[in-house]
């Protein structure tokens, strides 16, 4: 992936540059002190991803995020946490607090770098997709549809998946993609398609939206502590609009 930084702090700067110059699957194309700079300067077309500091002179970098190519990857590294609830308004792939540790950079840059090619994926799939027969279109869209009691039928690449709604813990949005976490899959499941969607599929008895962007199965809560629930060693955000909405789904006063 092309990448590029854009930090006022030097330090900052050449921290995450050492960073992007031992992780293979990124090149750097470009680092800049300020969004104003970067505007002026960077070639929107060669860049896949933003590592971007958030508090900066000028042109902050949530403003800038949001008049930027969508199709451009971002990653927040910020010094205060105050800001992760607006970073979210922009749908970044992730958001790093200072001092960034190159383990928790190497986890942000692989989650970009999944989406990367997810979205690859998805394209070359379409175009595939355009050459098939109609009626095999229609048959597979109506085993899709075909939810049971207990299940439900998704598509993921060149896969359906017979997935049970017991088997899964939580579901995470990035961009126009769904990642599914299952009790047995060490990966999730991956599939193009909107929060909204599945929300329809799953039975709201079970599941509960608890963010914009994570759906979590109420089973699987087993504590929450500061506005975060944790299942396993994640901890899953419950945003202020969905407070309200997950104290009664979980009958809490």
């Amino acid at each position: 992936m092309n990448c590029i930084i854009i930090d006022d702090e030097p330090l900052a700067l050449k921290l995450i540059e050492s960073y992007v110059k031992k992780t293979e699957f990124l090149t750097l194309v470009g680092k800049y002190n300020s969004a104003i700079q970067a505007m002026k300067k960077m070639k929107i077309d060669d860049v896949d991803l933003i590592f971007l500091d958030i508090q900066m002179p000028e042109l902050n970098g949530i403003d800038f995020a949001k008049n930027i190519n969508p199709k451009c990857e971002i990653i927040f590294i910020t010094a205060f946490q105050q800001y992760a609830i607006d970073s979210f308004k922009v749908n970044v792939v992730d958001y790093l607090l200072k001092p960034v540790s190159y383990d928790n950079f190497l986890k942000a840059a692989k989650k970009a770098y999944n989406l990367y090619e997810l979205m690859k994926h998805s394209q070359n799939l379409q175009y595939q997709t355009n050459e098939v027969a109609a009626s095999d279109i229609e048959q597979q869209s109506e085993q899709i549809e075909e939810n049971t009691n207990d299940s439900f039928f998704i598509k993921s690449g060149h896969k359906v998946i017979h997935l049970y709604y017991n088997d899964i813990n939580y579901i995470e949005s990035i961009k126009d993609y769904a990642k599914i976490y299952t009790k047995n899959d060490e990966y999730p499941i991956v599939t193009l398609t909107t929060m909204k969607a599945l929300e329809e599929k799953l039975p709201h008895n079970m599941f509960m939206r608890v963010h914009r962007s994570y759906i979590i199965r109420k089973e699987c809560i087993k504590l929450i502590e500061h506005n975060n629930i944790i299942i396993g060693d994640v901890y899953v955000p419950i945003s202020l609009t969905h407070r309200n909405e997950v104290k009664k789904f979980l009958g809490i006063k």
